[in-house]
């Protein structure tokens, strides 16, 4: 399965210029998995859909947002590794919503980035995942991810 075209395909820029905003890695090779940092969805510059799910936002833009930062995270993976083709499974997705204090719904959210994880790896997409509610991210994000691949030698 060519990961790489199902990514494409699904409105992924695997060459977008990748922003750090600190003293950090994208990801780390280590032995046969690749632990990515923190990602979030960007518009240029700065945060794409900046705010508080619950106040500001409401589930299906906090969707949006999981969904653009699980891009940022499959760009991170492609410019890393060469291709997504190296990897053999994804296997876990933290997800870190802002959100306000009676916000509970932090799992539909995150379902924009697995179901964006399903959508390019298929069956090697299927992973363990938590959801966390914050009061503030960095930048103003909605959503930040970070995740862990199993990667074919």
């Amino acid at each position: 399965m060519d990961f790489e075209a199902r990514a494409r395909d699904a409105g992924v820029d695997l060459d977008m210029e990748l922003t750090s905003v600190g003293s950090y890695e994208f990801a780390i090779p280590v032995g046969d998995l690749l632990i990515v940092a923190g990602s979030i969805a960007w518009e240029g510059d700065r945060a794409a859909y900046p705010g508080r799910l619950g106040d500001e936002l409401d589930v299906a833009v906090g969707q949006q947002s999981a969904r653009g930062a699980g891009g940022t995270i499959l760009a991170s993976v492609h410019q890393t590794l060469g291709s997504l083709n190296r990897v053999a499974r994804l296997v876990r997705l933290t997800g870190y919503v802002r959100s306000a204090p009676d916000f509970g719904n932090q799992p539909q959210v995150m379902n924009g980035a697995s179901d964006l994880m399903l959508e390019v790896f298929a069956d090697a997409g299927r992973h363990a995942r938590s959801a966390i509610g914050l009061p503030e991210l960095p930048l103003g994000a909605s959503v930040e991810i970070d995740s862990l691949f199993h990667i074919a030698r």
